[in-house]
């Protein structure tokens, strides 16, 4: 029965479908681009939200990268909530990238040697290598070329997008300066990214890195990020500040929209 209920609620995690309630969040200002990517080989759909007191010749500003960064994604309430941190002084402004999905189970999967896997009928060769070249090969010079950015930037992503952060921070960890993965689907391939944790923990930079990390009530979510508590706990990575946020009264449903406010003023405060 264990079993069934893994393969249900994992299809919902990989679909985006089934799991999330229906918001009408006001969709902020923001522009729109449309770039030509040779790694995923297709057109990727970008959204760009800026800050009130951007301009095009003024100060700089770190950047916030986002899988699920549709417009009928997750990029609206996540603008919105920036706009309102940085109105109450809690953070100060960012710029906010959101990538549209095209194909989320392609894009945001490592590869897995896991037979049930195949089941959810997406590619298991590491599809997630690609879309990480795309960001950062493509999507992040195009960024940085076209608005004013600091060198400081960071990813937010919650279930399958959450599996992507974390993949990321683990094989890596220097392309972004601080992560945020909510309720990540750490699962995927038999939970190896934390299996192998000791072993990615030693290829940290030397520079500060910033993880924050959620687990709502779904036991096949918090069973992993539990372990990859005590590990850091255990093994304390030099240069890495990191927070594990525990959740169990949230579901995988609610637990985003819950967090996502501490979850940004940890990961961009100035102080542990």
């Amino acid at each position: 029965m264990r079993h069934i209920t893994f393969l249900l609620v994992s299809f919902f995690i990989l679909t985006g479908c089934g799991t999330r309630n229906v918001f009408n969040d006001p969709i902020p200002d923001h522009k729109t681009i449309k770039l030509d990517s040779k790694y995923v080989n297709e057109t990727r759909v970008i959204n760009i939200w800026t800050p009130s007191k951007y301009t095009e010749d003024g100060n700089k500003f770190p950047v916030l990268y986002m899988p699920d960064g549709g417009i009928d994604e997750d990029f609206p309430h996540i603008a919105n909530t920036l706009a309102k941190l940085i109105e109450e002084n809690k953070i100060d402004p960012i710029i906010l990238v959101g990538i549209k999905n095209t194909l989320r189970g392609r894009d945001l999967t490592g590869a897995s040697t896991v037979k049930e896997h195949e089941e959810y009928e997406i590619p298991m060769d590491d599809g997630a290598k690609n879309f990480r070249a795309f960001i950062t090969e493509e999507l992040i010079p195009e960024i940085d070329a076209t608005y004013s950015t600091t060198s400081k930037k960071g990813i937010l992503g919650e279930s399958l997008a959450g599996l992507f952060v974390m993949e990321t921070f683990f094989l890596e960890p220097e392309t972004f300066d601080f992560y945020i993965a909510i309720d990540p689907s750490l699962w995927w391939n038999d939970n190896a990214l934390v299996n192998n944790a000791e072993r990615y923990f030693k290829t940290l930079p030397k520079r500060e890195t910033r993880l924050w990390f959620a687990g709502s009530d779904a036991e096949d979510i918090y069973e992993f990020t539990e372990d990859l508590e005590e590990k850091l706990k255990t093994i304390q990575p030099p240069n890495l500040l990191w927070k594990y946020s525990p959740e169990p009264a949230e579901h995988h449903n609610t637990i985003f929209r819950a967090v996502k406010e501490k979850a940004l003023i940890w990961s961009l405060s100035e102080r542990e």
